[in-house]
Order: structure tokens, then C-alpha cells, then sequence
């Protein structure tokens, strides 16, 4: 552990431990990837101001994000199927998070359940909403949220139709694995990540089966959420949400300002300036690429989050200079937890954490909320 000293080293070791289709599908973007490696690579065009000689004592990295106090201003992004990264992940990753003192935001698409993750927890977490065809299940699953007393709702806006991640169609993806010889060989190859999940039953999408109509065995799964991504998703749905869901409202998915402009008059808390990942339009812009724009359009009637391509604590201290409220990590926290489980959830938490508070100090401010554009080279 105390070898593991960037994000990078803990995809190294998830790759070693997760089974290929699995690391594969956290490690991917749609069609060439494009997006998904302008994610990261803009990041790195962005230079720091050093400055000398002032006071760098006592710093603080706390924050807030949509008005809760935050240990730093990161949250857990909602992740899609992150209990195949390791057994009861999106379990462990939540307790994670609350230990640090961070939001966890679970995905609709998640292997363990709303109940599951309210089990092991003892503060609200948020919680991620596709809208789908089945309307009735959509509420259902606003209304299981508030049961759970989940203190954000964050609606996912760009996911209406699935972009193609062509790794996954090769790796032939499901949850749990269908038993070709090509998944048991993956398998095998495994086997502490074998072991762990023959010791729990949490192997498939546990917010849907037994909750969703005429949904209870894989195959109807399978077919049932190919077809439910509601293409006629419009700003209007926003308005009967807002209203069943009655608490805080964030909004993922912006990558355009006049969309910003749009998501402001909706009455939201917040927007997330997201690209998916880079998993859905590929050729679309990087996160940080648009996020000044979209701030400086926006910002002073609407919180505005960033997620996508962040993989050190540099990279949220330069959307914080941008003009970020919060940032979300996604794939960091998939690494650490498929190399190591809760705990690899907690290091890449530390290992942000850290690179954060170095290079808050070495810009010359104490206080993660004074970090803005001053503090760029431009």
C-alpha cells in the first residue's frame, strides 16, 4: 500500500485483479475514444501559478457542494455496474466515502440496491436517475429514494440512447458473466475476485430485478434495459421530477452553454458539465475544455459541478481555478476499489486528497475556496 502513490498505480493493479470485460468496461469510451482521452489529456495543458514567500499554514481543503460540508470538494460519480469491480462495491465504495467525509452517489444501474447501500450507511448518499420508458418504475425508484433518505437527486440527461463502447460488445459484457469459454478463462484468471463474489448474492442490477414489471431472470434483464432508455426525454420531464422528488436536484450531463442557460431556468441546485465519461458523443469536447464557458454563463444563478478526466488532485484544483463548485471522480475510485476494495476507495481518496493540499500550498492559498483563475498561467 504504501508503494501505491498515484491513480495510475491503482489502475495498474485493478487491471490485474478484475476480470478483462469488467476492468474493460471502466476503462473505455465510445466508438474511438476520443472523448474519453481529451478528458484527460486537456487537463494536462493547464498550468499552475507557483508562488513563494506567502503563509502556507494551516490550509483547509473543506468545502461545500450543493450546501453539504464536504471534507474536499469531490464526490463519488455515479458509476454503472461498479459491484463488478469487486464484490458489494458500491457498499464499500459508500462507507468509503462517508468515512471521508465525501458525498457517494449511486447509480441506477448499480449491483447493489438503494436498500443495500442504506444498509451500511449512516449519512444520506445521492443517488443517480435515468428516465426510462417504464414510467411507473421511475417513480418508484424517486420515491425508494426518499425512503432511503437520499439527500440529492442527480438526473442523468445524456444518456437517452446508448452510445457504442465497442469493448464491450467484444467482451460480450453482462452482470453476472455469461459462462463462454472466453468469460470462464477470465474468470479463472481471477480467482480472489471469483472467491469474493461466490460469497454474495449482489451479481446483478438489484434496483431493477424484482422491481421493474415482468423482470426476473437475466434474460428479460438484458432485453428490458436495451430497450427502456426513454429517447423522448425533454426540459419538460425536469419539472414533474423536481416536483415527486421534492429535495435537491443536480443535472448531469451539460456539455453546451445554451443548455447551461436552459438547465439554470429549471429551478435545479446544480449542473454537473459532463461528457459521460467520453462513453456517449465521441468527438465532443473534453469536461475542462467547455467548463469555463459554461461557468462564467451560468454560475451566479446555478452551482456548477465538473466530472470527466480527473485523475489527480491537480486536475480539481484546476476546475475549481475554472470555475467548478465540485468535482465528481469516477473511474479513480473504480480503480482503487477493484485493486484493493473499500480500502483502494479510501486511497485514491487520500491520494487526491494529498496532491490537492501540495499544490494548494505551493500556489500560494490556504483555502481550497479562494483557488480561481488568478491562479492559472493564461
Amino acid at each position: 500500500m504504501s508503494m501505491i502513490l498515484t491513480i495510475a498505480d491503482l489502475k495498474d493493479l485493478a487491471r490485474r485483479r478484475v476480470p478483462k470485460m469488467f476492468f474493460d468496461y471502466a476503462d473505455s469510451g465510445g466508438w474511438t475514444e476520443s472523448t474519453y482521452r481529451a478528458n484527460e489529456e486537456d487537463f494536462q495543458k493547464i498550468k499552475f501559478r507557483q508562488r513563494v514567500l506567502v503563509d502556507m499554514s494551516n490550509r483547509s481543503l473543506e468545502s461545500t457542494m450543493i450546501g453539504e460540508k464536504v471534507a474536499m470538494p469531490v464526490a463519488l460519480a455515479p458509476t454503472g455496474m461498479t459491484g463488478m469491480q469487486h464484490p458489494d462495491g458500491e457498499m464499500l465504495a459508500a462507507q468509503a466515502a462517508e468515512e471521508f467525509g465525501v458525498p457517494f452517489t449511486l447509480s441506477t444501474m448499480s449491483i447493489c440496491s438503494i436498500e443495500d447501500v442504506a444498509s451500511v450507511t449512516k449519512k444520506p448518499f445521492w443517488f443517480q436517475l435515468y428516465v426510462l420508458r417504464d414510467k411507473d418504475f421511475v417513480l418508484n425508484l424517486i420515491d425508494r429514494a426518499k425512503a432511503a433518505k437520499c439527500s440529492a437527486l442527480v438526473l442523468t440527461l445524456d444518456l437517452q440512447i446508448l452510445g457504442q463502447r465497442h469493448k464491450d460488445i467484444r467482451n460480450g459484457l453482462s452482470a453476472p458473466p455469461r459462462f463462454t469459454p472466453k468469460h470462464i478463462w477470465q474468470m479463472a484468471t481471477r480467482p480472489g475476485w471469483c472467491i469474493g463474489m461466490a460469497g454474495t448474492q449482489r451479481r446483478t442490477f438489484r434496483n431493477i430485478v424484482g422491481h421493474a414489471k415482468g423482470v426476473g431472470d437475466l434474460t428479460s434483464l438484458s432485453s428490458w434495459t436495451t430497450e427502456q432508455f426513454d429517447p423522448h426525454l425533454s426540459w419538460k420531464d425536469v419539472a414533474w421530477i423536481k416536483e415527486r422528488w421534492g429535495g435537491k436536484l443536480i443535472l448531469k450531463g451539460i456539455l453546451d452553454k445554451e443548455d447551461a442557460l436552459m438547465a439554470a431556468k429549471t429551478g435545479a441546485d446544480a449542473i454537473i458539465v459532463s461528457n459521460h465519461g467520453g462513453r456517449q458523443l465521441d468527438g465532443a469536447p473534453s469536461s475542462i475544455e467547455v467548463l469555463e464557458e459554461i461557468a462564467d454563463a451560468v454560475g451566479d444563478t446555478i452551482e456548477v459541478h465538473m466530472d470527466g478526466g480527473i485523475r489527480s488532485g491537480q486536475d480539481v484544483l484546476k476546475a475549481l481555478c475554472l470555475g467548478a463548485k465540485g468535482t465528481y471522480i469516477g473511474r479513480p475510485f473504480l480503480y482503487g476499489l477493484g485493486a484493493l476494495g473499500k480500502d483502494g476507495v479510501t486511497k485514491a481518496l487520500e491520494i487526491i486528497r494529498k496532491e490537492m493540499d501540495i499544490t494548494l500550498a505551493l500556489c500560494g492559498k490556504r483555502l481550497v475556496t479562494d483557488m480561481g483563475k488568478d491562479q492559472l498561467r493564461r
